[in-house]
């Protein structure tokens, strides 16, 4: 397996033929595959990548016509506490502070085994991957854990993220990668990095901003005129296209729109029936590793786990609809129980892009957590702490549903002038003109007002209310204080705030300057917390606990290590990737090429 420093650099152009289309196909009809991974996502490939590390024959599925799933849409964040990046960056960590962490997030919600083999073997996972792969991780010097009040909580060291990939190395296969969702980029489809983020929001000097996005602007007009598309690909489309790109020069097939629609056992093997962009094949296979991306857009599911989320309110990826998690069904599996949430949740707002495609934008970082802003039901009453984590707000706006039904969907994420224009709302950047404003308020996703009556009008609630939520709310702002809900109460909320407010406290000022504006808030499911009952090397367990012979669950496919808790940052990412590698560390019964590189830190 070549490393990231002799990449070989494949002309524009070039295909692979072995790897996707009726030639994959036939590549092993008839012969015995080690390893068929069902879903080709961030754990999917993840595992195919560790499978070819391991120097077994493998080959991937996935239905929709490109890899990536719902990772290529994210930031790519891997949270894995104890490497060796840790130390990179100053941090100080030991795995009893770490298990400390995740027993006070979490405690019963997930089996204590899990999360003992995600610490134990974390470390190995990442070395194995960097030296047998081109992916390559970093970590920052401020990257904290999101409940920062609790006991082993970390500023940063355990966040990972994948470094910026250039994707002209695939060639015209880059075009199989799942482009970064467009709300998400800038300049109408450039690709955008956390560093890039700070200049597009004024974070720098105007002259260093000015000379680094007009840098960037350049490469990607370059891009674009050559190979069609922005090629540098960041967060987690870097991760993607390096898992990808690895796969191509290990020559292990990617089939896409391919699926699996049989599984029966054979004897110590399995007949897998696989339809390949409507050609049918048997493949005879030894283990089954399904990564496909959870039940979030299985219509039966979703209505048993998720009661009352609208489809339109997912702004995941389109391939997880739960047709490979009733071919598990079939083999035994199971559903796990008693996690705090079936899924992941964060607030988004919707927008009809002008394509007529559906943009579902989650409220992450960028707006709620600032100062400036306000976040009310529909009464014009606040209920929650607009600075809390995305999966701890998406929480609490289901549970003002519950208790006073329907108010909270939608609740309005409100602003004022300043706080517009220095941070921008949901899908509307900072800094833009009155003109620029205009496509949002005239097909209504951005509503504005000259005074809170009038936006009160426009969002259907109580005028009254609203004015004295907000004059009370102020009164306390002033001072940079929030007695009712206690915003800023942690280092990650204020870590996300704006050190350079007004009043001091980085998520708190006052919602005072007309115009005001709003946009409407969702409670959107980001993932699947709930799947299928493994052991800790991530083997699928029947009704009574036994092996199902060969059948993994990684990344949604497996009941989260996190029991439906979201306690740091790329806590999705990071299990997907250590268990996809124990599943291929059990499947070969020792430590895989690479692990010698290992350098945890002195506290593994």
């Amino acid at each position: 397996m070549s490393t990231r420093a002799t990449q070989k650099v494949l002309p524009a152009g070039t295909s692979i033929p072995y790897a996707s289309g009726e030639a994959a196909a036939a590549l092993y009809d008839g012969d015995v595959l080690d390893v068929l991974v069902v879903g080709g996502g961030g754990a999917g490939m993840s595992a195919a990548v560790f499978a070819s590390i391991a120097g077994l024959r493998t080959a991937v599925v996935e239905r929709t016509g490109q890899v990536g799933g719902t990772t290529a849409y994210t930031a790519g964040t891997t949270w894995v506490p104890g490497t060796y990046h840790a130390a990179e960056v100053g941090a100080v960590d030991t795995k009893a502070e770490a298990r400390a962490f995740l027993d006070a997030a979490f405690g019963p919600h997930a089996p204590a085994g899990l999360r003992e083999a995600f610490l134990e073997l974390g470390p190995e996972a990442v070395a194995v991957m960097e030296s047998g792969s081109h992916v390559d991780y970093v970590a920052r010097p401020l990257h904290p854990d999101y409940l920062t009040q609790l006991p082993g909580s970390r500023m940063s060291g355990r966040a990972l993220e994948p470094r910026t990939f250039d994707g002209t190395v695939l060639g015209e296969r880059l075009a199989l990668v799942r482009p970064p969702l467009p709300e998400f980029t800038a300049f109408n489809g450039m690709s955008i990095e956390r560093d890039d983020i700070g200049h597009l929001a004024g974070a720098h000097p105007a002259k260093e901003s000015r000379t680094h996005l007009l840098g960037l602007r350049r490469r990607y007009r370059d891009a674009v005129k050559v190979h069609g598309c922005d090629t540098r690909r960041t967060m987690g489309n870097a991760l993607i296209t390096g898992l990808l790109h690895t796969l191509d020069e290990a020559r292990v097939p990617v089939l896409t729109r391919s699926e699996v629609i049989s599984v029966a056992r054979d004897g110590d093997a399995w007949q897998v029936g696989v339809r390949e962009d409507g050609h049918d094949l048997t493949i005879t296979v030894s283990h089954l590793i399904f990564g496909s991306g959870g039940f979030n857009r299985d219509p039966q599911r979703r209505a048993a786990l998720l009661p009352g989320h609208r489809m339109e309110w997912c702004p995941g990826a389109p391939g997880h609809t739960g047709q490979a998690h009733d071919i598990l069904d079939g083999l035994g599996g199971h559903y796990g129980t008693g996690g705090f949430a079936n899924a992941f949740y964060a607030p988004v707002s919707t927008r009809r892009r002008e394509d007529g495609s559906w943009a579902v934008f989650p409220h992450f970082v960028m707006d709620r957590a600032k100062p400036h802003m306000i976040v009310v039901d529909q009464q014009g009453r606040r209920y929650l702490n607009e600075a809390t984590s995305y999966h701890l707000f998406g929480n609490q706006m289901i549970m003002q549903n519950h208790e006073d039904p329907g108010t909270a969907s939608p609740s309005f994420l409100i602003t004022d002038a300043t706080g517009m224009r220095r941070y921008g709302l949901g899908m509307v950047r900072p800094y833009q003109r009155e003109r620029q404003l205009r496509r949002y308020l005239d097909d209504g996703y951005l509503l504005r007002g000259d005074s809170l009556a009038e936006l009160a009008a426009l969002l259907g609630v109580p005028a009254g209310q609203l004015q004295e939520t907000v004059a009370r709310t102020n009164a306390w702002a002033a001072k940079g204080e929030d007695p009712e809900f206690h915003r800023g109460m942690n280092e990650y909320q204020r870590f996300n705030g704006d050190p350079g407010s007004e009043t001091g406290a980085p998520n708190i000022a006052p919602v005072d300057g007309s115009p005001y504006f709003a946009v409407r808030l969702f409670p959107g499911d980001i993932g699947a917390s709930t799947g299928f009952i493994t052991d800790a090397a991530a083997a699928v367990l029947g009704g009574e606990g036994e092996r199902l012979g060969g059948v993994y669950a990684v990344g949604n496919d497996m009941q989260s290590m996190m029991g439906g808790t979201y306690p740091a940052p790329g806590i999705t990412i990071g299990p997907g990737l250590v268990f996809a590698y124990a599943a291929v560390r059990d499947i070969v019964g020792r430590a895989l090429p690479g692990a010698a590189t290992l350098k945890a830190m002195a506290g593994w």
